[in-house]
């Protein structure tokens, strides 16, 4: 297990509440998934500190865990963040690495050329590290699509029609399993029409 000692300081409430999303934290690595006892991993506050209400606090960890704690509770671990001059040293998880979740598109792609993949990733990485945990592979017609989004309608009929924001132009719709769209607003495909000037010129 891979770990760091970092000198830190342990957050009350008050102080949480002043933080924003992006303020990285140190959270208790002993959850459901991870049985961490003593340990802890960075993290983010899942939205304003000032926006919680009471005094129970939710962080997602880089890990993509979310954890929540009472920082005033002395019977939980509590929320810290780095402090050279800090009274306490917490062990600090670190990451072995990421699991790319991703969507590749191999263009004419054959058992030979994911083949060839798979062996770059690995002389790359190693043959013992680079592991294949899930593979999903489908064929996706030559078609270009436009991947817009487009404001949910909400309230009176026969209104103003709705907003629509171009996203993406993709050969298919499979970047749209991965575009975060914005709330309120839902995605929206089709057959990609180029854009044609028709300003006369001289």
């Amino acid at each position: 297990m891979n770990t760091e000692k970092i000198a830190a300081r342990r957050l009350s409430l008050d102080e949480v509440t002043k933080l924003g999303m992006k303020d990285k934290l140190f959270v208790s690595a002993d959850t459901a998934e991870l049985r961490l006892p003593g340990c802890y991993v960075p993290a983010f506050l899942t939205k304003s500190g000032e926006d919680f209400e009471g005094g129970s606090i939710t962080a997602r960890t880089v890990f993509q865990e979310e954890v929540s704690c009472l920082p005033d509770d002395e019977n939980e671990a509590g929320i810290y963040v780095a402090d050279e001059t800090g009274p306490e040293t917490i062990e600090v998880l670190q990451s072995a690495g990421v699991v790319l979740d991703l969507a590749l598109f191999v263009p004419n792609g054959d058992k030979g050329a994911l083949s060839a993949l798979y062996a770059a990733a690995r002389q790359a990485f190693g043959a013992d590290v680079v592991q294949i945990w899930r593979q999903g592979l489908k064929e996706v017609p030559d078609v270009k699509v436009d991947i817009f989004e487009e404001q949910v309608p909400r309230g009176r009929k026969g209104g103003d029609s709705p907003k629509r924001d171009r996203r993406a132009i993709d050969t298919y719709p499979t970047r749209a399993d991965f575009i975060e769209f914005t709330p309120g607003w839902k995605p929206v495909v089709e057959i990609h029409k180029p854009v044609v000037d028709d300003t006369p010129t001289i």
